[in-house]
């Protein structure tokens, strides 16, 4: 992509579309589109449609969607399948449109079923059910992939897929009830420090293995991927590595000087064992992660003191 070219970031205000802003910027990419969805509702056709012909974008990231956890997507499967497919649907259809050099979809390692073999990889998409807490949330990321693939079959566009594994970074949501184990283990430490509590309870056994990675790193191989990456295969995006829930407590426990004691309430859920991406595909074109666990959990934890204190 030419610094002067012009660039379009869908969903720039969330986790994942501002970091893909800092990063751009950082590399001296300054002729940027940026909507709120209040001056842009991207569910509105017409609206998007006036958009991309007025402002012409060269390049798109569609980070753009609506996500929640478990609570959230169990309470509202109707607005998350409906909204992610509208906003998929008139994003991609108007940058065909409007002469697109290149598209950005970003979906979710949530697509793959849910006892897809460890580590998941891409071809595993549609081999089997899907996790149905999230379904429609799943399913309308798997019609963006295929949005992008079919757009690319018909009429020659260049429209690519990767799908991020478990996010964290500044501008997390540290809503007990809404939140993801990271961002809530976080809190739930912090809070427990500062009350002097003798003990943090943490949900189910501590067994589960999970991965994660830092945002600034998925918006760093979001641009990687725009540069180096075309065709129709999707391409995760993930650190290839694990920690159990337990090793995870711990480690924030000492990020954050928690002096009490976990405990592990073995009557709560677990969840699924193990979910690992594999990240051979994205690590064969010349990327790898680069924010290590305990660095970036440091980090984050500052910055959730500073929105403390703001």
């Amino acid at each position: 992509m030419d610094r002067s070219a012009k660039i379009y970031v869908a969903g720039h205000r969330g986790l994942v579309g501002s970091a893909i802003v800092r990063r751009l910027q950082a590399e001296g990419y300054g002729n940027l589109l940026l909507r709120t969805s209040a001056d842009l509702d991207l569910r509105d056709q017409g609206a998007v449609t006036a958009f991309f012909e007025q402002e012409r974008p060269e390049y798109v990231f569609l980070a753009a969607a609506r996500v929640g956890g478990i609570v959230a997507n169990n309470s509202y499967p109707a607005d998350f399948i409906y909204d992610n497919l509208m906003i998929e649907a008139n994003v991609i259809h108007s940058a065909w449109i409007s002469g697109v050099k290149k598209l950005l979809f970003l979906g979710s390692t949530c697509i793959y079923p849910k006892m897809a073999p460890q580590p998941i990889r891409e071809e595993y998409l549609l081999t089997g059910p899907l996790e149905p807490t999230n379904e429609p949330y799943a399913v309308a990321k798997i019609a963006g992939i295929t949005l992008c693939q079919s757009y690319n079959r018909q009429h020659g566009t260049r429209f690519i897929a990767a799908m991020p594994t478990n996010l964290y970074g500044p501008g997390d949501n540290f809503d007990l009830e809404t939140s993801h184990v990271l961002p809530a283990l976080i809190r739930k430490v912090h809070e427990a420090k500062v009350a002097g509590a003798p003990t943090v309870t943490v949900w189910g056994t501590g067994s589960p293995f999970r991965e994660f990675i830092h945002v600034d790193d998925v918006a760093d191989a979001s641009v990687f991927l725009m540069a180096c990456h075309e065709g129709n295969d999707i391409v995760n995006i993930g650190s290839g590595e694990e920690i159990s829930i337990r090793d995870l407590a711990l480690l924030v426990k000492k990020i954050v000087g928690f002096p009490g004691e976990l405990v592990f309430d073995t009557t709560k859920p677990d969840g699924t064992p193990r979910k690992l991406s594999d990240v051979s595909r994205l690590n064969s074109l010349g990327w790898r992660h680069r924010v290590g666990l305990e660095e970036g959990i440091a980090s984050v934890y500052a910055w959730y003191l500073t929105s403390l204190n703001g």
